[in-house]
């Protein structure tokens, strides 16, 4: 015969304990792998790891050079005018006053010709007017000798009747009238020879003035010569001739720009360089320049400050022998040196430093699974070392690749089971 079996349940307060314990289960968990405030968890294969390691630091920079001619000159065409004749072609090499081209100007001719005509006249009226001083200056020395006789003359009859008048041996109006010339023919040559002096010194000066006016017109008129003469372009200097390409017929404006003359065998090399190093580029720096296998060095021979797309340009001239077929254009690799290699505590150069300014950088801890942001002092850089100057020891490890995405974050989680 059957019989009822009770059932046994639960008490009710065992079922809300279960739930209270599952809820703090759950908030641990939450506590333990949620993202934490100022953290974020990383694949280790996202990132790039370095060591600070002991060693020298090497200061260079390296650089992009462009050879360029060491000396140039340009040409230009001075006076405008119609080639008539092409002598000298591109890429040869020119002798110093080397006939280049004949232009031809029929208006610049005629204008000359004219300016010679006109300098010319000026130049035989101002000679005439010093042939008519001279004259005049001559006509004034024959006065006054003519004066000088006469007072002679005047002076010795005043002589001869002096004593005999004492005597009345001549009559008083007879000496009185001697007396009277004798004393006329003396002032008369004391005004001459006033009139003379004053004569001299203004005729002394405008012949100065007039030859110094013969002067200029002689520059003015040789000048107007060499203007036709400018009309043959010839070579100012030696060296190898390029960018000349003008055509018989061609009419060229005066003043336009028809090629330039480099100098013959000896190159300088142009760079770039970033702003950043504009206070550690001096005159006279070393250099290295590698090509085929060899270092030719080199020095830093003029500066450039101005500052255009985050760099500045420097002339770089070899020091002795520079390379052997070498063309301009060319671009060469080199390296600027900024100092001495030195000891120094050293981590990888990395996109890193972009981001941070080289102020601070994630410290990976011993056991790879974290890294802390940390203030540090980093020093100079090139492309393949940083120099630590404060808050990293050798042995620690950085990450040196970029941190974008994580910049505002002070402590990241590593994933390692990312790790290939």
């Amino acid at each position: 015969m059957d019989r009822s079996v009770a059932v046994r349940r639960m008490p009710p307060w065992t079922k809300w304990a279960a739930i209270a314990v599952a809820l703090l289960v759950a908030l641990a968990a939450f506590w333990l792998y949620a993202p934490r405030a100022g953290s974020q968890t990383v694949a280790v294969d996202r990132l790039t790891i370095s060591p600070v390691r002991s060693g020298k630091f090497e200061d260079f920079v390296p650089l992009r050079a462009r050879v360029t001619p060491l000396f140039t000159v340009f040409l230009d065409a001075i006076e405008g005018g119609r080639v008539e004749k092409v002598i000298a072609e591109d890429g040869v090499d020119l002798a110093p006053g080397q006939l280049i081209a004949v232009l031809s100007n029929a208006e610049l001719q005629l204008s000359v010709l004219a300016r010679q005509t006109e300098v010319e006249q000026q130049i035989n009226n101002m000679r005439s007017q010093e042939l008519a001083l001279s004259q005049t200056r001559l006509a004034n020395q024959r006065s006054v000798l003519e004066a000088g006789l006469s007072a002679d003359k005047a002076r010795r009859q005043y002589e001869r009747e002096a004593p005999l008048a004492a005597r009345g041996f001549v009559a008083g109006r007879q000496f009185a009238d001697t007396q009277d010339q004798y004393r006329y023919e003396q002032q008369r040559l004391a005004v001459l020879r006033r009139g003379q002096a004053t004569d001299e010194r203004l005729q002394g000066s405008q012949l100065s003035q007039q030859r110094a006016s013969s002067a200029s017109l002689q520059s003015s008129l040789a000048l107007a010569r060499s203007s036709l003469e400018a009309l043959n372009l010839r070579a100012p200097v030696g060296g190898k001739l390029s960018g000349f390409d003008i055509q018989v017929g061609q009419s060229l404006k005066r003043g336009e720009r028809i090629g330039q003359i480099d100098s013959p065998g000896r190159n300088k090399l142009m760079a770039g360089v970033d702003e950043f190093y504009l206070g550690r580029v001096q005159l006279g720096q070393k250099a290295n320049v590698e090509l085929a296998g060899r270092n030719y060095p080199a020095r830093v021979a003029k500066i450039y400050p101005q500052v255009q797309n985050g760099q500045f340009q420097v002339d770089l001239q070899f020091i002795g022998a520079e390379p052997t077929a070498i063309q301009r254009g060319q671009t060469l690799q080199a390296k600027l040196t900024l100092g001495d290699p030195a000891p120094a505590r050293l981590i990888p150069a990395g996109a890193f430093y972009n981001e941070t300014g080289g102020n601070w950088v994630f410290v990976v801890s011993p056991d790879g699974k974290s890294a802390v942001k940390r203030t540090v002092r980093l020093g100079r850089r090139n492309p393949d070392s940083i120099e630590v100057l404060e808050g990293l020891d050798v042995g620690e490890r950085v990450i040196t690749s970029p941190y974008t995405g994580f910049v505002d974050k002070d402590r990241l989680d590593i994933d390692l089971t990312a790790k290939d």
